[in-house]
């Protein structure tokens, strides 16, 4: 009687030790969270550690041009990039006025639109270092790219380098510059 009393005991340790529960994949609310602590934080981060209600793809490496055209369509009464609403509630990063254009001569910048001009501005403010961020343009064919490079200082602003490139069909043309933040969100090319 013994002998099965010890066994049926050595059998429901193991199937109790068997069926033992898997760790739960989050920490309980109590208890404190180990690496990225804003992972649920609905915005994004950005350059100068402004937030952003919105990446529009840009951390995916896609520029969603026409959700960036939706906001610059919504923004009444002011120039783009004016704010919506009262205070500081920017909704995308700009590229002041027609500088882009200077900068990247008339090859790349005769079919940019102000949503391009958009992508450029929030892939500066929210991409990483050599993060390509691509987006189509309103012909067919045309894709843009933007890689963003290396940040750097000059005269108290932030600045980054970057490569534009304009691909047509079987041609592309690559052009690189520096741009500064100058506001929130704006950015004008040097």
């Amino acid at each position: 009687m013994q002998r099965y009393t010890a066994l049926s005991a050595a059998l429901l340790a193991l199937i109790a030790l068997g069926s033992a529960p898997l760790a739960l994949a989050d920490p309980p609310p109590h208890a404190p969270a180990h690496g990225w602590r804003a992972r649920h934080d609905p915005y994004y981060v950005g350059f100068n550690g402004r937030r952003w209600n919105d990446d529009y793809g840009i951390r995916s490496g896609r520029c969603d041009r026409a959700r960036v055209g939706t906001v610059l369509g919504a923004v009444v009464g002011g120039a783009i990039g004016s704010t919506i609403g009262s205070g500081d509630s920017r909704l995308i990063a700009i590229l002041a006025g027609a500088t882009v254009g200077a900068l990247i001569g008339r090859e790349i910048g005769r079919d940019m639109e102000r949503s391009d001009h958009a992508c450029v501005a929030h892939a500066l403010e929210l991409a990483g270092d050599g993060q390509r961020v691509s987006w189509n343009g309103t012909q067919s064919g045309l894709v843009y790219h933007v890689v963003p490079g290396r940040r750097f200082e000059r005269d108290g602003q932030a600045c980054r380098h970057f490569t534009l490139i304009r691909a047509d069909g079987g041609r592309s043309i690559r052009r690189s510059g520096s741009a500064c933040r100058v506001g929130d969100g704006e950015w004008r090319s040097l």
